[in-house]
């Protein structure tokens, strides 16, 4: 089939589009590409070979130019991408810029400026609290349903799908034990997230407000937020995940415009608590701040769990707000998890924590029993949101497989 005729109910269509950075067959160099079926169209080729202006932005080793040059650029260079795959009259200048996918070798596709992730979903953090606090009067903290929790990440070693994740080592020590141990984590997790980029920075000391979520944010993308729960156990009491969370943060090659998923846009859960007003969005004005996300979670290709990312109590909107609510400044790049992913159904957890109950309950997988992550391992999370006239979009997959610490 002609890579321009791309099948009917391919998630991946003229209707999405999703950017990436990748090295052509035979090549060298890094060059910014959009996703059309089973084909990579490198964009700055075809920018330069058809006078864009934006050529400037498209044939870089990275898509950080294109995310700091603001919403009008990403609007004006999305139709012409969309023109550029969609009109007969540009097939023939483009057509030898179209790459099999499947020849291509994929990057990380922006340089990560800031990491920090949240802890939004409602369903993920009352299971957590009855696996680890069982008598308490309720198992949300206290400031849970006024702010988005959040924990500042390590943005050196986010990673692009398909790099091998080390087995970390670190301090443990399990209830009984006298004293801390030292070796390679034995409750290896996974976390099922939403990822999302920032394209336009802002200034130091200026809030970012609901309204302007789609000023700053280019996109979204698929993330593994790998958690060694023993290291994390131990350490977190005071300040926090640290050395649990930060050995690797796993994330789709492809990242997925906002203009992509407008027909996927939902209201987020009703709230019970009021709001702060700059976590306020209530009024009429505002619009709808949720996602309607499908994500799968396979472990070894079998899948474990569904979680629906439009059950998220916080948006992604109050997310931006109130990590910049004390004047902390945006930069082009800074990336922000949604935080695990989990409905209110047993095969709707997104981390193994909550899908085997801390361990007692082990998953039944073809390859044997698992209650947290085996060497050799390989966790794949996939995603599609509703599209025009009844279309999917396809998000990229995300996938690392677990290999032994030295």
């Amino acid at each position: 089939m002609p890579p321009f005729d791309v099948p009917e109910g391919d998630p991946f269509g003229p209707h999405n589009l999703p950017y990436g950075v990748f090295t052509p067959p035979g090549g060298t160099a890094r060059t910014v590409g959009v996703r059309l079926g089973a084909h990579v169209l490198d964009a700055g080729a075809a920018a330069l070979a058809l006078g864009s202006p934006y050529a400037s932005l498209l044939a870089r080793p990275t898509l950080n130019p294109l995310l700091a040059a603001g919403r009008t650029a990403w609007s004006d260079v999305r139709r012409a991408l969309t023109a550029w795959v969609t009109v007969p009259s540009h097939r023939e200048a483009v057509a030898g810029m179209l790459h099999p996918l499947s020849e291509v070798r994929l990057h990380l596709p922006f340089e990560v400026a800031d990491y920090v992730d949240f802890y939004s979903s409602e369903h993920h953090a009352r299971n957590v609290g009855q696996i680890f606090r069982p008598d308490a009067a309720d198992s949300l903290t206290p400031n849970w349903k006024h702010l988005p929790i959040g924990y500042h990440g390590r943005a050196g070693t986010v990673v692009v799908s398909g790099t091998e994740v080390v087995r970390p080592s670190g301090q443990r020590k399990a209830p009984t034990d006298p004293d801390p141990v030292f070796g390679p984590s034995v409750r290896l997790d996974i976390e099922a997230e939403v990822g999302f980029v920032v394209g336009t920075p802002s200034p130091l000391g200026r809030p970012v407000p609901l309204s302007a979520f789609r000023d700053h944010v280019f996109g979204l993308c698929l993330l593994n937020d790998w958690s060694a729960r023993d290291v994390q156990a131990w350490e977190y009491v005071p300040l926090g995940p640290f050395l649990g969370k930060s050995f690797a943060t796993s994330v789709s090659a492809w990242i997925t415009p906002l203009d992509a998923l407008d027909e996927a846009r939902v209201a987020p859960p009703a709230r019970t608590h009021p709001l702060l007003p700059y976590l306020d969005d209530s009024g009429p004005e505002e619009e709808p701040g949720g996602y309607d996300l499908r994500i799968s979670v396979a472990v070894n290709g079998h899948v474990v769990s569904e979680p629906p990312f439009a059950t998220m109590y916080w948006t992604a909107a109050q997310q931006l707000a109130h990590m910049t609510v004390n004047g902390a400044s945006l930069r082009t790049g800074d990336l922000y998890g949604s935080g695990t992913v989990s409905g209110p159904g047993a095969r709707e957890r997104g981390s193994l924590l909550e899908l085997t109950w801390n361990g007692r309950e082990p998953l039944r997988l073809p390859g044997g029993e698992r209650a947290f992550l085996q060497d050799g391992d390989e966790v794949t999370l996939t995603a599609w949101a509703p599209g025009p006239d009844g279309a999917r979009v396809g998000l990229g997959e995300v996938s690392g497989r677990v290999v032994p610490g030295a």
